[in-house]
């Protein structure tokens, strides 16, 4: 009688323990494998949310305190209420009152820096002082600012006298209030400990302003400082600041006690009353990017405004350009997230079927136990779920180890995103192998039956099911091209685009995988030898479930395709940004002057310079003495038609400005190249330009470009040099060629003149201005690196399924006379169809893929700072080293493992592997 299976409970050898103990080593592997997985997948999200949070922060933190405080402000009672009443709203019990109210209102997750933010009375008009000591440059008495700020003690140090102090209760009428200033205030303006300044009164005599102290702020770039930089530095401002020929004057700021603040109605003023919110930098975290927004928004302008004036009067407002900032901020963070979540799905794909191809090894390592089992009455349910169970003994505690490393090594982050992370890996590490062999050992059948990839048919479910795939990777490629990333709107399904794309290009290989298998059969089979048509027997006979291993090394090799692609992309776009704004590896420019005698001799000696093209740039010429403004490049037609055909950037070539040249004589017409607009405003014909120096020329313009070396924008005219009078054509600038200049020795050698000198390669270093851009380079670059490993490791698990058996055929043929090199031989030729199957599948299918899905991908968000963008738009491109680099790779390995496991085969001999009841 058969004993049932699911009644083995009793048995005095628990499964679990005995099936860890007949292979520990299989058991070990899964746990490193599930350990090193996990806490990858646990890593990123955490890594990503800190690079959010720190670029979240640096983008509050890089702009002025001006704009990310927010501004409350509120003007004083009006005239026609008591004076008493008007006082009191002045003073700073009520003021702090309001303060602490506006701090009850705030909504979380804005969370204001008590440290840094302020507030007080001050003046809206600066009120000009008639004393003569201050200096006038322009013959202008200067203006101050007067302003009672809380906490000047706390964020000053006392530098001279004393810090100022009222007696009494200051009203209206006080005649005399005491003030400090800031160290520069005082340099500036020559104010001393003792000085006395004379404000003007309304209706009534000059309020007498003595300082008593001059005060250093302790952080000069802090919010309490510079959110109103007038507190700490003077301003020397024009009476026309649009007119740059108007008189200037000084204004600067005296800091009075709050309790002093009543004393400011007395003059003509204008005070009121603020409060300045400064964001606390390490409360803000990416995820509550919206209700930021929705929590300052409702602070500036909707019902948190409306409750701060219940308090603070109706007439109070609110302002501030942290909105701005954050939406600057939003766009960037769309971006970054849409280009990341390719390669994120890309890596966690290669990781999903590598786990899978782990519990298929195991599943057919054990093909035979499985069948014997069923044979003998187990019931598939039972079955599974014993197997699930061995396999989360290993795979759960690898799992907690994988998720504790990378919560350790990265902290500062949520848990709950990593957690579910890791649990989805043990979850796949733990239901492949019961699954696998559910799905093999679903039948009861006999266990030799041959499944050759060249004889099965695929079934009309799998048909249907990459039909599905088919369908649903058009779909998102279609979404992809019309929808894009650039705006951070696409959904998972277009992040997942590259890798379907990688996994139909898989099925539709694997169903064309036997056709030319088929076809080389017959033709080697008439070969002399019998390693050629033996190999392709052996390749025809591997089993038809080797569908997974070229499904994992297609997605891995498409992602590290695509992955090194973008990676490419970006570095194109960041170094074409520096070329346009440099406009060659260095250059040294002089605004004002022309450059001087003999720097052009000591620049080409500069180690790493390999040309010089010295140019002159008049940007105030002017055509047909017009009102308009054309830049004016002189230039040496040879060597800077070479620059321009070395950089790309408006090549043309060098006869373009010498024919037709004349002497520089009057009427002598110069050829000119000239900016579409330029072109299209002065047409062909000659017409007459004014040099700055008042020299005049005639140019007709030969040649159009849309762009050109020696000056940025839209507006240009090139002419030859030669035909310039002499001052208009003295060298401006240096347009220097040569990577590896050296820059310091370039600085010095314009050392002592007004020259300033730009290097591509400094410029290029500022594009990378946010935590996120840098942050989402390394997390790419770690994506695409892990898809790399685990392809790696799908192909050598791939070939370790066929070790015993490959092994041990070599052993039955070395009794038959195959020699050792023979064997190599013999193992490489079986790998290699697979494998190159897989390299030109790669290769084919990431040129596929990035085609498909380049007109989707813009790369500038990652590439460029949202302030600095030279580029429009940087598209992805194909790179041929990463369609190449990884293609290849997998070629060698899998030769190098073949021969490997020829020399180990070698080494074992034959008498372990030809045994009796040797069943493989």
């Amino acid at each position: 009688m058969v004993i049932p299976f699911r009644r083995v409970e009793s048995a005095a050898a628990p499964w679990v323990r005995t099936r860890l103990r007949s292979a520990p080593g299989a058991a070990l592997a899964l746990a490193l494998l599930v350990a090193v997985t996990a806490c990858l997948a646990a890593a990123f999200p955490r890594a990503l949310e800190r690079y959010e949070d720190a670029g979240l922060r640096h983008s509050v933190e890089q702009v002025p305190p001006s704009r990310s405080v927010v501004q409350l402000y509120a003007s004083a009672p009006l005239a026609d209420l008591p004076q008493g009443r008007r006082e009191q709203a002045l003073r700073p019990a009520t003021v702090k009152r309001q303060y602490d109210s506006i701090l009850g209102t705030v909504q979380r997750p804005f969370v204001p820096d008590l440290g840094q933010s302020s507030y007080g009375v001050t003046t809206s008009v600066n009120q000009q002082v008639p004393d003569r000591w201050l200096p006038r440059p322009d013959a202008l008495p200067a203006k101050v600012a007067l302003v009672a700020q809380a906490g000047l003690a706390g964020h000053s140090r006392l530098s001279e006298g004393r810090l100022p102090r009222v007696s009494g209760t200051v009203t209206t009428a006080t005649p005399e209030v005491e003030a400090a200033v800031s160290t520069d205030t005082a340099k500036t303006l020559h104010v001393k400990v003792g000085s006395v300044l004379h404000v003007p009164g309304a209706g009534r005599g000059a309020l007498v302003v003595r300082v008593t102290g001059i005060v250093a702020p302790r952080d000069r770039d802090g919010a309490y400082w510079a959110t109103d930089p007038l507190l700490r530095t003077p301003v020397l401002t024009r009476v026309k600041p649009a007119d740059p020929y108007s008189a200037r004057y000084w204004v600067g700021a005296v800091l009075l006690p709050p309790e002093a603040a009543p004393a400011l109605l007395g003059t003509e003023g204008r005070p009121y009353r603020y409060w300045r919110l400064a964001p606390f930098p390490d409360t803000l975290h990416a995820r509550d990017l919206g209700a930021l927004q929705s929590a300052l928004a409702s602070l500036v302008s909707g019902p948190g405004l409306h409750q701060v004036s219940t308090v603070t009067g109706s007439l109070t407002d609110a302002y501030t350009e942290l909105d701005d900032v954050l939406a600057s901020y939003s766009r960037l963070h769309s971006g970054v997230l849409a280009l990341i979540s390719v390669a994120a799905f890309g890596s966690g794909t290669v990781a999903a079927v590598v786990l899978a191809m782990a519990g298929g090894l195991a599943a057919d390592r054990r093909r035979t136990e499985l069948a014997l089992l069923r044979a003998r009455g187990a019931s598939l349910r039972g079955l599974a779920a014993r197997l699930f169970a061995e396999t989360a003994v290993v795979a759960v505690p690898a799992g907690a180890l994988g998720l504790a490393v990378a919560v350790r090594a990265l902290p500062g982050a949520r848990v709950l995103p990593a957690v579910m992370a890791a649990l989805a890996v043990t979850v796949v590490a733990c239901a492949a192998l019961p699954l696998r062999a559910a799905a093999a050992h679903r039948l009861v059948r006999v266990p030799a039956l041959r499944q050759d990839v060249t004889s099965v048919r695929p079934s009309r479910r799998r048909t249907v099911a990459e039909l599905t795939l088919v369908a649903v990777a058009a779909g998102a490629v279609v979404s992809l091209r019309r929808q894009g990333t650039s705006d951070g709107s696409g959904d998972q399904l277009i992040s997942a685009a590259p890798v379907l794309v990688g996994v139909i290009a898989a099925l539709l290989l694997v169903r064309l995988y036997p056709l030319p298998l088929r076809g080389m059969a017959g033709p080697a089979g008439r070969l002399r030898g019998v390693v050629s048509h033996l190999s392709l027997a052996r390749a025809g006979r591997s089993s038809a479930s080797a569908v997974l291993p070229l499904l994992a090394l297609l997605t891995a090799l498409t992602t590290a395709s695509f992955g090194g692609s973008v990676l490419a992309g970006i570095g194109e776009a960041r170094d074409h940004s520096a070329l346009l704004a440099v406009g060659a590896d260095a250059r040294l420019e002089s605004m004002t002057d022309p450059l001087p005698a003999g720097l052009t001799d000591r620049v080409r000696r500069v180690s790493g310079v390999r040309d010089v093209a010295a140019v002159s740039v008049a940007y105030q010429a002017k055509p047909n003495d017009g009102r308009r403004t054309v830049p004016v490049v002189g230039v040496d037609p040879g060597r800077y038609a070479e620059l321009t055909r070395r950089t790309g950037l408006g090549a043309f070539s060098e006869g373009a400005l010498k024919k037709g040249r004349g002497a520089p004589a009057a009427g002598a017409v110069l050829p000119a190249v000239a900016s579409p607009s330029v072109a299209d405003t002065y047409g062909s014909a000659p017409f007459p330009v004014r040099m700055e120096d008042g020299s005049r020329v005639n140019v007709r313009i030969v040649t159009v470009r849309d762009i050109t070396p020696a000056v940025m924008g839209t507006d240009f005219l090139v002419v030859d040099r030669a035909g310039l009078g002499a001052t208009a054509a003295r060298p401006t600038a240096l347009l220097v060629t040569g990577p590896e200049a050296d820059g310091h020795a370039l600085r010095e050698a314009a050392a002592g003149h007004a020259v300033s000198v730009h290097l591509r390669a400094d410029e290029r270093a500022r594009y990378v201005d946010s935590p996120l851009q840098a942050g989402a380079e390394h997390l790419y670059t770690a994506a695409v690196a892990a898809g790399a490993g685990y392809a790696v490791l799908a192909l050598l698990l791939s070939l370790l399924r066929a070790a015993p058996e490959r092994i041990a055929l070599l052993a039955r043929l070395r009794t038959m006379g195959l020699t050792r090199p023979q064997g190599r031989r013999l193992l490489v030729l079986e790998s290699l169809p697979q494998a190159v199957l897989a390299a030109v599948g790669g290769v084919l299918t990431g040129w596929a893929a990035i085609r498909l899905l380049s007109p989707g991908m813009d790369l500038i968000a990652v590439a460029l700072p949202p302030s600095i963008a030279p580029l429009e738009r940087a598209p992805l491109h194909t790179d041929a080293w990463s369609l190449t680099v990884p293609a290849v790779a997998v070629v060698a390995v899998t030769v190098g493992i073949a021969c490997v496991q020829a020399w180990w085969a070698g080494r074992r001999g034959a008498v372990r592997e030809l045994r009796a009841g040797d069943t493989r």
